[in-house]
């Protein structure tokens, strides 16, 4: 009796396993669905574009006209993204909140990427001047990937123990830059040849923007047959958007420990964002390269961040996430430092700075979000990353404003490159202050061995 006991056991926690495993599986397909968003959209392809089209509508004076107010057509397309943005705040907050209370994520996942992936394939029929219906994509396809991102990153708690979560997170993020390099590459081709394939450029561009929102609405039917939903017990309504991240925000203060890591994560994960934001404007200007040398480069750093991502995962389970992440930090200031240095008219070496930027970029994101996973209170996690996702998406304008204003002052993109050492500085004391295992048990979670 008592030995067959122990054979069911024991079938159960491998029959568990297999099926936390299949979980996880499904969970990386979703950053395999998604990030192409992020890199053939955002990164290479709908700024340019969006803004030509804006161009082509503008008055004599470059000015367009959206619901009667002036705006220069090259300045359309950052206004839209940080309409996205606003967007977000209000919605990720709520959206989080009733994730939690519900217990219901993944219809509310459903919904957030099959609204992203309809504006994102409603793209192909952006062309001429029809700039207010890019802008009104855009400002769609950005808010919902934030809030499906949001929803995604909440499960990381609920698929994987403490002691697997750096690995799972890392290879997550492989799977998104993985995805990123693959269908980059094919959009590349695609769009240097359109001719021979009988496209005009601008059809070429319309069917990479396209071929990004069905792959994403594809592939996220994976994740969406796999992850589970936990019910919860229903709690009180969720608030309007600012209310609800305002009761968020007071949960948080009183676990200050959480809250101190969130301060670090927002300073150095700016520095991450307006390196990946103004790299290339620091390659065309400073440094005199052409637009192709700046599509390999965007390239290598996807391809690079896979082998990245594993790497720091590994050094993670040996060395525990935190410190990993410090010396990540250290990495990114020697990068930026090398960045200074480098002499303009020599692809070679700009290559070599984005080799570096790949190696760290998706580790420190991956481990980011693991660690950040530890310090979330049980039943809490979509609410908690909403404020998480917020600090990326919603901050991201200080190392951007640092960025300009430096050059404003100084006429130099090299001050302008290195002024941005000081997020990754800061964030490294910031974070180096925080005693993790402390701050996991205030949580109410159990403390990883090596963390």
């Amino acid at each position: 009796m008592g030995t067959d006991t122990l054979r069911t056991g024991a079938a159960d926690g491998a029959d568990g396993a297999a099926e936390r495993r299949r979980e996880q599986r499904g969970w990386y397909f979703y950053d395999w669905a998604c990030s192409v968003y992020s890199t053939s959209v955002l990164t290479v392809f709908l700024g340019p574009y969006l803004t030509s089209v804006a161009e082509s509508a503008a008055d004599t004076d470059g000015y367009v006209h959206p619901l009667g107010i002036p705006v220069r057509a090259g300045s359309f397309f950052a206004y839209s993204v940080s309409l996205s943005v606003i967007v977000a705040v209000l919605v990720m907050p709520l959206v989080g909140a009733a994730a939690d209370r519900s217990g219901r994520k993944k219809p509310l996942l459903a919904a957030a990427a099959y609204t992203g992936v309809a504006a994102t394939t409603g793209m192909f029929f952006l062309d001429g001047d029809r700039y207010l219906l890019g802008g009104l994509l855009l400002v769609v396809a950005n808010a919902a990937q934030s809030v499906a991102m949001m929803l995604y990153n909440s499960y990381l708690p609920q698929i994987a123990p403490p002691e697997e979560r750096d690995a799972v997170s890392s290879r997550g993020w492989a799977f998104g830059y993985a995805a990123g390099s693959l269908v980059l590459v094919v959009n590349l081709v695609l769009y240097t040849g359109h001719d021979s394939f009988g496209l005009s450029e601008s059809a070429a561009v319309r069917i990479c923007l396209a071929s990004a929102g069905l792959w994403w609405g594809a592939f996220a039917l994976i994740p969406l047959r796999r992850l589970r939903d936990r019910r919860t017990a229903a709690r009180e309504t969720a608030l309007p958007g600012f209310r609800q991240l305002a009761a968020t925000v007071r949960d948080m203060r009183r676990r200050p420990l959480t809250l101190a890591f969130l301060l670090a994560y927002l300073v150095y994960n700016d520095g991450i964002q307006t390196v990946i934001s103004q790299a290339s404007v620091y390659g065309s200007e400073e440094l005199g390269l052409g637009q192709s040398t700046l599509i390999v480069a965007v390239l290598l750093v996807q391809v690079l961040a896979v082998a990245g991502a594993l790497a720091l995962g590994r050094l993670a389970r040996r060395y525990g996430a935190k410190r990993t992440i410090l010396g990540s930090l250290v990495a990114w200031t020697v990068t930026l430092a090398a960045g200074y240095f480098l002499p303009a008219g020599a692809p070679a070496w700009f290559f070599v700075l984005a080799a570096g930027i790949g190696l760290v970029l998706g580790g420190s994101q991956a481990l980011s979000r693991s660690l950040f996973s530890h310090l979330v209170p049980p039943g809490k996690e979509a609410e908690y990353f909403s404020a998480y996702e917020l600090s990326d998406r919603g901050m991201s304008w200080l190392g951007p404003l640092l960025f300009g204003l430096t050059y404003q002052l100084t006429g130099s993109y090299r001050d302008a490159i290195i002024s941005l050492v000081a997020f990754f500085l800061i964030g490294f004391v910031l974070l180096a202050r925080v005693p993790v295992r402390r701050a996991i048990g205030d949580a109410g979670n159990p403390v990883p061995e090596r963390i």
